[in-house]
């Protein structure tokens, strides 16, 4: 049995830059994504598609550079929160983390929803039995906790191994399509947006860039992280950069297989199975019938990705007094945050039950609605966290000029833009036109003024040589 103190630590030195990568890929979900927001950015932005996957990636990868600099400096379980506290300063940390939570609870409880649906459905198409979508989501929830509990080795290992399937299912129809399709029909004309002016293309890009949510959660298995200066820096470009090129290649090739026909009418015409129906064109219908498989299972890598993410969260707000301090318990064998783990099961759990007894629609309310509150309040984060790593390299004045000032303003740029696009466009990103929706962003400046007010109170509350970090 290890010591006290041992206990209250992460289990340092365990995870490489290939296991946080696929936390990272794995809460992108390059399948779920492909399937379900690449449709909608294709039926706004036509043919023109991957270059909004382009312009994101660019984006992030600018912003990047300086937030991966900067957490060669700062290592903390804390993510973001962390970061925009050392960088702006601890008010500003405290609103971070009250708007982090509100963004990892929203994202995962939704996330719940779409996992339940299509469960529920691939049971019914493959097994010919009725499950209903509730007692999928309480299977997901029980047996993401019980990973939770476990090692974080684990989790990295089943991550790997349904990452790997689901970008390989697309890597064969990205090849397909390209052996296939008359090299008449590549055109590389698609990665440059063909007319700003067309209606809703910032809402097409603003679909683009919620594809690459989860890639911040990088920073907060810095503890965890073998040599984690040089791994979290590299694990943070390598993720973007295998995401980006994911998504922007195969809407190339999905773009290429529509050669001929109105994909924007087809799109809009059929969401479900627009990308489906080409894949089993270009590769067969064996393959389509495993990524209807494997699209559950991708849903399963993001539940296990931002529940270990948001464990992580909690698990250092708890150290640093923001918390309950036993959030911050570490389990003695397995050394992971197991009581922040149940209390994050325990959330996603009760928000499940309200859409379950108010007899809410799996999909179109409890995932559009908490996926794009959680979008946009991520969003939000990575804005402030553009702004922390300027003031961080302003002050330390090291590597300012690249790093810590034309890098992060360009990306800090992009991204307050499309903060902009999703606050003004957020009933489109939550696919629904009801009153209740709209007031669901004033979410987000409650989650930081909460954030802020708990902050204080706990500073006051603690010892003076303990204030909270």
């Amino acid at each position: 049995m290890q010591n006290h103190e041992q206990t209250q630590h992460l289990k340092t030195g365990s995870l490489g830059v290939s296991d946080i990568v696929f936390f990272v890929v794995a809460a992108a979900a390059p399948l779920g994504a492909t399937l379900g927001g690449s449709p909608a950015v294709f039926v706004i932005a036509g043919r023109s598609a991957p270059s909004l996957y382009l312009c994101a990636s660019v984006i992030l990868i600018l912003f990047a550079i300086g937030f991966a600099a900067m957490s060669r400096y700062i290592v903390s379980a804390g993510g973001f929160a962390k970061l925009v506290e050392v960088g702006i300063g601890q008010r500003a940390g405290y609103a971070g983390s009250g708007i982090a939570i509100l963004a990892y609870v929203c994202m995962l409880s939704g996330i719940y929803g779409a996992f339940a649906a299509f469960n529920s459905d691939l049971i019914k198409n493959f097994l010919a039995i009725e499950v209903s979508w509730q007692i999928s989501a309480f299977f997901a929830i029980v047996i993401v906790a019980a990973f939770g509990y476990l090692d974080v080795n684990v989790s990295a290992r089943i991550l790997g191994c349904l990452m790997v399937l689901e970008v390989l299912i697309l890597v064969v129809f990205d090849i397909a399509v390209l052996l296939k399709a008359p090299s008449a029909d590549m055109t590389f004309s698609n990665f440059i947006p063909q007319d700003f002016s067309t209606p809703g293309l910032g809402v097409a890009l603003m679909f683009a860039f919620a594809c690459f949510v989860g890639f911040e959660s990088t920073t907060i298995y810095g503890e965890e992280a073998k040599n984690p200066n040089r791994t979290i820096p590299i694990a943070t470009y390598i993720a973007i950069a295998l995401i980006g090129i994911f998504y922007t290649l195969t809407t190339w090739c999905l773009g290429i297989a529509y050669t001929g026909s109105d994909i924007q009418a087809a799109a809009t015409g059929d969401l479900v199975n627009f990308v489906f129906n080409m894949n089993t064109r270009y590769v067969g219908l064996w393959s389509t019938e495993w990524m209807q498989v494997l699209a559950v299972t991708s849903l399963f890598a993001v539940l296990l990705s931002f529940h270990n993410a948001l464990c992580r969260y909690l698990y250092s707000l708890a150290r640093s007094k923001f918390l309950f301090r036993s959030l911050g318990r570490v389990h003695p064998k397995h050394c992971s945050p197991y009581y922040a783990s149940l209390a994050v099961s325990l959330v996603s759990l009760a928000i499940v039950l309200a859409f379950m007894l108010t007899g809410a629609d799996p999909m179109s309310n409890l995932y559009m609605w908490m996926v794009a509150l959680g979008t946009l309040a991520i969003l939000v984060l990575q804005a402030m966290g553009a702004i922390a790593v300027l003031a961080y390299f302003k002050k330390k004045q090291v590597g300012f000029f690249w790093q810590g000032f034309v890098a992060p303003v360009v990306g800090g740029a992009g991204l307050i833009v499309v903060v902009v696009l999703a606050l003004t466009n957020f009933k489109e990103l939550s696919g629904s036109q009801s009153e209740m929706v709209s007031f669901l962003p004033w979410l987000v400046p409650v989650a930081a003024i909460l954030g802020i007010i708990n902050g204080k109170w706990q500073a006051d509350q603690a010892m003076p040589n303990e204030s909270p970090a």
